[in-house]
């Protein structure tokens, strides 16, 4: 299990000083926790809410559809979507009636979760892919052949690209039933500083779960005209962390490369993470000590330390040359809001020492401004580039 692996020093995890963000809406509590187990602080804005289902005219509609004419072929593609159909279908009291439908038909389930979800109500599966892929759903449906064939398919939320126009390119005759609707969020203000926070690279991660919610963001970021900014900090800065490839779809629309575990949970989503966001911080030799720069903290030999904002901002800046002199005037610059008084600076440079818990990490250079005291070594590497 992950949990027994152990960081550096006993006392943080493994994204101790990273910052990361959840969008999504169901399971977002799973999330949370598991990053803030690992040490992460967590920015949570759901880009998008779900339509309960008992309060969902579509859902009703399809079902009596089904219940009355039932189809050749069910796919059943979420454990929590099919048992939200059967509860819902009960309270409608609907429930005998579409178990008495589902019974008659070919019923293929994608995945041991959705498997277990179809068992608990008494059916039993056709078929199931040992792969949860979907492709390997439509490729069964075309090679046994669907031409004049109904099929319904549980919709789940996610954009099933190229799925539903195959079948119906086969001949099928294909019947959507949305278990669950996505809509806007009610309240935006929890997303816009998310979209803040994003480019102003105040989050080193983004967490995306569904596609909807990944393409809701972009829509508001474009309504906002943040769009190139958001696109900006995800390409270079903020890491986009999909649950799978479907999720990230939206955003390699828009050009930019995700990352997405092997499996497709949340738990190893969180496992990826725990991997690549401390293999993407900056680490450095400098005056006898091991370095590490992360989002909002810094490891000096292993032990956290918490930095303020500005004095995060200065110490990105003098890590970029490392060893290098940087002016005044240009810390200046880096720190944010600090308007024109170079005493700012000192000021922040000052609390930036104390919570390093190290001055000599960063010597003064009388009259041109501060350096990184990189080991010489070190030192002699980084002047070469």
């Amino acid at each position: 299990m992950f949990d027994e692996e152990r960081p550096e020093r006993p006392d943080h995890g493994p994204l101790a000083g990273f910052t990361v963000g959840v969008t999504a809406a169901r399971r977002a509590d799973e999330l949370g926790v598991l990053l803030q187990r690992r040490g992460a602080a967590v920015i949570h804005a759901p880009a998008l809410r779900i339509v309960p289902l008992s309060d969902d005219s579509e859902l009703l509609a399809a079902t009596k559809q089904l219940i009355d004419q039932a189809p050749d072929i069910v796919i059943a593609t979420t454990a929590i979507g099919f048992r939200g159909w059967i509860e819902a279908a009960d309270g409608w009291g609907l429930g005998e009636d579409l178990l008495a439908c589902l019974r008659e038909v070919e019923l293929l389930a994608r995945g041991p979760k959705v498997k277990g979800s179809v068992r608990a109500a008494g059916l039993t599966e056709e078929w199931s892919p040992s792969s949860e892929s979907m492709a390997e759903v439509l490729d069964r449906l075309l090679e046994e052949g669907v031409e004049g064939r109904r099929i319904a398919i549980q919709l789940h939320g996610e954009p099933l690209p190229g799925f539903v126009e195959s079948l119906r390119a086969a001949g099928a005759e294909v019947v959507g039933v949305p278990v669950y609707r996505w809509m806007p969020p009610e309240d935006i203000g929890p997303v816009d500083r998310l979209l803040d926070a994003t480019v102003s690279r105040g989050l080193d991660a983004l967490t995306f779960t569904s596609a909807p919610a990944a393409a809701s963001l972009l829509s508001r970021a474009e309504e906002r005209g943040l769009l190139p900014e958001l696109l900006a900090a995800l390409h270079h800065d903020v890491l986009p962390a999909c649950v799978g490839p479907v999720t990230a779809l939206p955003l390699q629309a828009q050009g930019v490369d995700t990352v997405s575990p092997e499996r497709f949970r949340l738990g190893p989503l969180v496992q990826l993470l725990c991997k690549e966001l401390p293999a993407r911080a900056r680490a450095l030799p400098i005056a006898g000590h091991r370095v590490e720069i992360r989002g909002h903290a810094v490891l000096v030999d292993g032990a956290l330390r918490p930095v303020p904002p500005a004095g995060m901002s200065l110490l990105r800046a003098l890590s970029r040359r490392p060893g290098w002199v940087v002016a005044r005037a240009e810390l200046l610059r880096a720190l944010p809001g600090a308007g024109r008084d170079e005493h700012a600076v000192e000021t922040a440079m000052a609390r930036l020492r104390t919570a390093l818990g190290a001055p000599k990490l960063i010597q003064t250079v009388v009259k041109r401004g501060y350096r990184l005291a990189l080991d010489p070594a070190a030192d002699a590497k980084y002047s070469d580039e």
